[in-house]
Order: structure tokens, then sequence, then C-alpha cells
């Protein structure tokens, strides 16, 4: 699977760069008596890579669907440039969408689709061979979508995405059924779009991939904010220490505000508080130290944390918070 870039056409766009803001503020939703969303609020960035993280059910394809406008927030909006989606000038040259991967019809070929796509938003016709060309579905581009595997659905949706060359980028799950080399394409494509200037948005639950592609994270648990930032800074925002008496500085630890975790016989891990605050209290408290450094917990580590899946840890006080 081949997905390269193609010259890009003029879209409106602003004076900073070709990419957009997504503004999603004090958002909440109901259906019925259960809120799915919670004053939820977060920006997306141009020029960078923002990944949507929550467990299943935890808000993050409602979100979306309230971005775009299929779906009505209760309270709070959701704009794209300052603009709601349905009220963008040209909505199919400025936001590329993947959300369902099978609303194709079975009997038509990938190349009908896209050209029924390009015909509706009033692109041009050679669009169709650049984007299937950009996904690598042009040796396929006669057969019925009807016999597509998940991943060659998912490259269709992405070529769909694409047609207009817009500078934002809205996509729930666009790796799923994706074999690895499909996945590495899409990492490259996001990456130099991103690069460019664009707004990439994408959700999933391939956390690999998205410690490997996200700029920034924003994470969701049961429709409430839960924490978000530059993931470096996050997965940075820990101490490992170990020490000659974890129990003591544990309890004085955690009687300051942080958050600590054993790792070991004789080591924690800290968030929340500083490296030299967790110095300072060893040395209030007598403790010696064997080792005092910074501990980059990987992207699964953090979200079983943040989520309440794994450890007891949570990352919603003392780290970046998303505005609610």
């Amino acid at each position: 699977m081949t997905m390269t870039d193609t010259q890009r056409r003029p879209v409106s766009r602003t004076a900073a760069g070709p990419g957009l803001t997504i503004q999603i503020e004090h958002v909440t939703k109901r259906y019925g008596r259960n809120t799915v969303l919670h004053d939820l609020s977060f920006s997306v960035e141009p020029g960078r890579v923002t990944g949507f993280l929550g467990p299943n059910g935890s808000g993050k394809s409602t979100t979306m669907k309230i971005l775009l406008d299929l779906a009505a927030a209760d309270q709070g909006r959701a704009t794209i440039g300052g603009r709601r989606y349905r009220d963008l000038a040209d909505p199919a040259r400025t936001v590329g969408v993947v959300l369902e991967p099978n609303a194709f019809h079975p009997a038509r070929s990938a190349r009908k689709h896209l050209e029924i796509l390009t015909d509706t938003a009033g692109l041009p016709a050679t669009r169709v061979r650049e984007v299937l060309e950009m996904v690598g579905l042009a040796s396929a581009a006669d057969r019925r979508v009807g016999a597509f595997s998940l991943g060659m659905k998912q490259r269709l949706s992405l070529a769909g995405a694409l047609l207009g060359d817009p500078p934002v980028l809205v996509l729930d799950e666009p790796g799923n059924g994706l074999d690895p080399q499909g996945i590495r394409a899409l990492r490259d494509l996001l990456r130099r779009r991103a690069d460019a200037g664009h707004t990439v948005f994408l959700s999933s639950h391939l956390l690999s991939e998205i410690e490997h592609l996200a700029d920034e994270v924003v994470v969701l648990n049961e429709g409430r904010p839960v924490t978000s930032g530059p993931l470096l800074d996050l997965q940075a925002a820990a101490t490992r220490v170990r020490c000659a008496d974890p129990n003591v500085l544990a309890d004085a630890l955690r009687t300051a505000g942080a958050l600590v975790e054993r790792s070991g016989a004789d080591a924690l891990i800290v968030r929340g508080v500083a490296m030299d605050v967790v110095g300072e209290i060893a040395l209030a408290e007598g403790v010696p130290l064997h080792e005092l450094a910074a501990d980059t917990s990987s992207l699964e580590e953090l979200f079983l944390g943040w989520t309440g899946q794994g450890s007891p840890m949570r990352a919603d006080v003392k780290t970046e918070e998303v505005a609610s």
C-alpha cells in the first residue's frame, strides 16, 4: 500500500497556515437519562497530529459526530476554524472525514463510489485516480466494494476523505483492519500532512500507533475529560525513586498530594509533584535515596492508569487537564 501526497489544490485557509483549529467548548450530550459527554472542552491545533483516546463507550465517536453536525449537543458547541461544520462554505474542501468503513454500496466499484463523491461535491474528476493511487487501491479500482476486505474499505474511506485535499482530517479508527504495511503508510501520510500545517484529529484503539504518530493526546473516560497535552510531556511527567524505606516515603508523598505506585521491592513511580519536591520530601523524612530519575512510561501504561483499567493511579490530578 502506498500513500503519497499529490499537489494540493487551493482551499480557503487561515493566514497562519493551511490548517484550521478544532474547538470543543463545554459540550454536554445526553441520550435520555444517560449523559455520555460531561462538559467536554479541548482544542486541536494545526500542524499537529492529535490522538483522541478512551475506552469503548467513552464518548469519542459521539464527540466526532457532534463536531460534524451528525448529532446535536445539549450544551456547548463544536467548531472548525470558528464555524460549525454545517456553516462551512465548502465542506468537502475543508474537512476530510472517516467515520464508517462500510458506508458504501456493495455493488459499486471503488472508482464509481469516488466518482459519485466528486460529482456531488463539485470536485475535479481527476482526483479519483489520484486518491486511489495515494491509498494503494489503483489496482482494485474497478472491483466491487462488497468484495473488499475491512482494510481495503478503510483505504477507500480515506480516499474519500482526501478527495477535496482538505486542510482538516477527522478520522475515527482509520487504522482498523489495516495490515502493518498499511498502518505504516497511513502513519507516513498523516505525518506529512501535519508537517505541512494541516490539522489531523484521529481516534484509535491502537495505542502503539498513536504513540508513534501523535504529537498531542486528548483522553476521555466515561464521557469526561481525563487529561490532555503533548504526548512526550505526559510520558515524562513521572519520577522513579528507589530508596531504603519506600513505605515511609510513599506515605509522605501521598500526604503532599502525589500519586504513587510501587514498582518492585524498593522503587516508587511518583506523579503529581516535581522531581526536586520528591527529593526534598525524602530528605525531610530521613529516607536515603538510591535513585531519583525521570520515568518515561509507555502510552499503554499511562492509558490504563488514566482510565482506571490498570493501576489505581489517576492522571487527571496535577497533569495538564482538559478544560471543563
